[in-house]
């Protein structure tokens, strides 16, 4: 883990109250690193529903693949992570250690199998020691807090240089509901469902159907409009776990009244998340908000705007505080989609760079000089086609990201 915590790490973190419903405990398992809790685990009270969202990598880990078939069921009962090792790309072996991991920690809670949800983050390729975790399984029950929110977050990160944690309040039926959430990432991220490893809970009581649809809905205009360094996760994996426990009736279809209120809740708490995420990405040292619009359509629009924030040469131009807009127009036209040379417009920090496929006259490049030597950058691209908008979150690329990576194994 890194000791260096990223430049644009929030000053505070927040403290998360507790969701009835919702336990949480940490161990130092051994699983790779020495001397820190690497193993955590959630465990949720009968009748928690879940929904969530995986990566679609074609070389998916064996965790993901679990829960994917878990999630049909519906019912989570218990969240088993561990950092240090993947358990991707790990054969049959790595198969069977989720299994086992399943079969103790269902036999630890008192639940089924099918109800316990794996996640595994870290080095690919490599066996993970399962006897480390089915043997701490058993040390967990008494380490149980409905508090410890911070230690599980911390539990679950590799080359993360902070926790990364959210909470909202909200009221249904007159009855106060939590939402909390904490996820871990800042390399390999390029999201293609939802984020990393990311968990969030919630003491509303919402059908199962509701849940997976919510989560959904959510992951598409957070965690899916953010990346680090284009490479999607084989491990990605979202899940919402809703315990019922608020104490209004449940929530059983979308086009409930109140389904807005919540979803409203959550879509803010998970953009907040993945905003945390770009926040440290590996190396960092600016936050870049992407703004695109006029595009023939919202999903051109967010394919325009990650092939800006996926641009080594946008990302390390950024880095090095030079107002090389080319780049951006680079990246604009070799993203596939329709764009109108003669009508474009970009912008940085609010100064208005290209209109109508040229400089603007007397174009002044001090104050976008002024505004790349701060640490929140922003970009603003019209590529005057139609009315399709879409906001993206990156950071820049430094040399610090080819340290990370370069040792990550040693």
């Amino acid at each position: 883990m890194a000791t260096k915590v990223s430049p644009l790490a929030p000053a505070t973190t927040p403290t998360l109250p507790p969701i009835a419903g919702v336990r949480l405990a940490h161990h130092a398992a051994g699983i790779r690193y020495k001397v820190r809790s690497d193993l955590m685990v959630a465990v949720l009270d009968p009748g928690t529903t879940v929904g969530g969202v995986l990566t679609r990598s074609l070389t998916a880990s064996a965790p993901v693949e679990s829960c994917r078939a878990h999630l049909k069921g519906g019912s989570g009962r218990v969240v088993v992570v561990n950092a240090g090792n993947a358990n991707t790309f790990t054969g049959k072996q790595g198969v069977s250690d989720v299994a086992a991991t399943c079969a103790a920690a269902a036999q630890t809670f008192g639940c089924e199998p099918e109800e316990v949800f794996v996640s595994s983050t870290g080095t690919i390729g490599v066996p993970l020691p399962v006897e480390r975790i089915t043997a701490a399984l058993p040390l967990l029950p008494a380490k149980l807090s409905p508090t410890d929110w911070l230690g599980a977050a911390q539990a679950t990160m590799t080359t993360d240089t902070f926790a990364k944690l959210a909470t909202r309040s909200l009221s249904i039926d007159g009855k106060p509901v939590t939402i909390n959430g904490f996820c871990k990432g800042s390399g390999m991220i390029a999201p293609d469902m939802g984020t990393m490893l990311a968990y969030v809970f919630t003491d509303a009581a919402l059908s199962p159907q509701v849940t997976q649809q919510l989560i959904a809905a959510g992951a598409d205009i957070s965690f899916n409009c953010m990346t680090v360094d284009s490479d999607t996760s084989t491990s990605d994996t979202l899940l919402l776990f809703a315990t019922g426990q608020a104490g209004h009736t449940r929530i059983e279809t979308l086009t409930d009244p109140r389904t807005s209120v919540f979803k409203s809740a959550l879509d803010s708490l998970l953009i907040e998340l993945a905003k945390l995420v770009a926040r440290d990405g590996e190396g960092a040292t600016k936050f870049i908000e992407i703004r695109v619009s006029g595009a023939e359509h919202d999903k051109a629009a967010r394919r325009i705007a990650l092939s800006i924030a996926n641009s080594p040469l946008v990302k390390t131009a950024i880095a090095g505080e030079d107002a090389n807009w080319g780049r951006i127009v680079m990246a604009v036209g070799k993203a596939g989609e329709r764009a109108d040379r003669d009508k474009l417009t970009i912008g940085v920090g609010g100064v208005t760079i290209t209109r109508e496929g040229a400089p603007v006259p007397d174009y002044d490049e001090a104050p976008v000089v002024a505004h790349m030597k701060g640490q929140e950058i922003g970009i603003d691209v019209d590529v005057g086609i139609g009315a399709g908008s879409a906001v993206v979150w990156t950071c820049d690329l430094t040399h610090g990201y080819i340290d990370i990576n370069g040792s990550y194994r040693t």
